[in-house]
């Protein structure tokens, strides 16, 4: 998949090198869905918030 530059999404070709690890056992399979699940959190606490229109921040 391409953006409008034509080049690769690079989200998309992170997700796909991540995806195409493959565990060598328990533990690295544990390892690497600790960092999936630490990505996703990141992500949920720098998602911003909307901005309240009827009551903005002072």
């Amino acid at each position: 998949m391409a953006d409008a530059n034509g080049m690769a999404d690079k989200n998309l070709s992170n997700e796909v090198q991540q995806l195409a690890q493959t565990p060598v056992n328990s533990l690295h399979a544990n390892q690497l869905n600790q960092q999936k699940k630490d990505r996703r959190h990141e992500n949920a606490v720098n998602h911003d918030d909307p901005v309240d229109q009827q009551h903005p921040k002072s």
